[in-house]
C-alpha cells in the first residue's frame, strides 16, 4: 500500500505516517519545511523498522496551495510501488484569529486557500491514481471547528466545514469507481500548534470543561482512526465525518474571548468601538 500524507512533518500528520509505515505502507510525507520532514522521516523509519512489515518513508517539500507542488508530491508518492492507494490531506492552518468585523480579508482568503483549495488539489491529483489501483481512500482533515461554533476563529471554521462538504460530494462522485472519501474531526489534540494556549488560561479551561472525557487528545488518537479509514476494514464507509474529540462536539467550542481580549479590548471585540492599533 502506498499513501501520501500532506503536513506530515509534525503533529497529526507525522503520527499518521508512523502508524501506517509500521503497518507496512510505503508512506510519502510532504510539508513546507524540509528540516521538519527530515526529522520526521527518521522517526517514521524507526516505526517502520519496529513494525517489521516492510514499511518505508520518503519525503518531499512543497506547498499544497501550489498546484505544481501537489503534482510533484503525487509523482513522488508513486515512486515506491508505481501506484497510490490513499491520501491524507492533513496540511492546513489559520492565518489569524478575531471577530469577523476585524478580519483581514487577505488573511481570510489565504486560510480558505490553504485548507479548502489545498485539499481539493490533493483530491484532484490523487483520485485517478487510486482508481487505477482498483480503489482507494481519501481523508480530508476537518476539525470540531467545522461543525461546532468557535467564536473568533474566522475563516478556519468556514474552511473546515467546506472540507466536510467536499468529502461528501467526492464520496458520491467517486464511489462508483471504488474511491472512498471521508473527513476526520480532531478536537483539542496536543500538537505543537496547540502549545500556544497556556494551560492555566480560561481558554484552555473552556476546552476541558466542555470535553466529557476531561482532557486532551494525542496525535496517535487521530492516527488510529486514519489507519482504519485508509485500510480495508472500512471498505463500506464513505462520505462521513468522524470526530476524535473526547466528546467535545456534544457541548460547545472553546471560548477564545479571554485569549484575544487583552490585545483588542472587550468593546472592540463586540464592535462597540473601532480598533485602534
Amino acid at each position: 500500500m502506498a499513501v501520501l500524507i500532506t503536513g506530515g512533518g509534525t503533529g497529526i500528520g507525522r503520527a499518521c505516517a508512523e502508524r501506517l509505515a509500521a503497518d507496512g505502507a510505503a508512506v510519502t510525507i510532504s510539508g513546507r519545511t524540509e528540516s521538519s520532514l527530515a526529522s520526521a522521516a527518521e522517526l517514521i523509519a524507526a516505526a517502520a523498522s519496529a513494525g517489521g512489515h516492510g514499511g518505508s518513508v520518503q519525503y518531499i517539500a512543497g506547498d499544497v496551495t501550489e498546484e505544481v507542488d501537489v503534482q510533484q508530491m503525487v509523482a513522488k508518492a508513486l515512486e515506491p510501488t508505481g501506484s497510490l492507494n490513499g491520501c491524507i490531506a492533513n496540511a492546513g492552518g489559520s492565518r489569524g484569529l478575531g471577530p469577523y468585523h476585524l478580519t483581514d480579508t487577505k488573511a481570510f482568503i489565504e486560510t480558505l486557500h490553504l485548507n479548502v483549495v489545498g485539499t481539493m488539489l490533493c483530491l484532484k491529483h490523487t483520485v485517478a491514481h487510486m482508481v487505477a489501483a482498483g480503489g482507494g481512500s481519501f481523508i480530508g482533515m476537518s476539525s470540531i471547528a467545522g461543525y461546532v461554533t468557535h467564536p473568533h476563529f474566522g475563516a478556519y471554521t468556514v474552511s473546515k466545514a467546506g472540507i466536510e462538504q467536499m468529502m461528501r460530494n467526492a464520496a458520491d462522485e467517486y464511489g462508483p469507481v471504488g474511491v472512498r472519501c471521508n473527513a476526520i474531526r480532531p478536537g483539542f489534540i496536543a500538537t505543537e500548534i496547540m502549545e500556544g494556549i497556556p494551560r492555566d488560561s480560561p481558554t484552555y479551561d473552556s476546552y476541558i470543561s466542555n470535553t466529557p472525557m476531561n482532557g486532551t487528545g494525542e496525535p496517535e488518537d487521530v492516527a488510529a482512526l486514519a489507519r482504519f479509514l485508509i485500510g480495508s476494514d472500512s471498505r463500506w464507509i464513505t462520505g462521513v465525518s468522524i470526530a476524535v474529540d473526547g466528546g467535545n462536539g456534544l457541548r460547545r467550542g472553546p471560548d477564545y474571548g479571554p485569549f484575544l481580549e487583552p490585545f483588542l479590548g472587550a468593546d472592540v471585540m463586540l464592535a462597540k468601538r473601532p480598533f485602534e492599533p
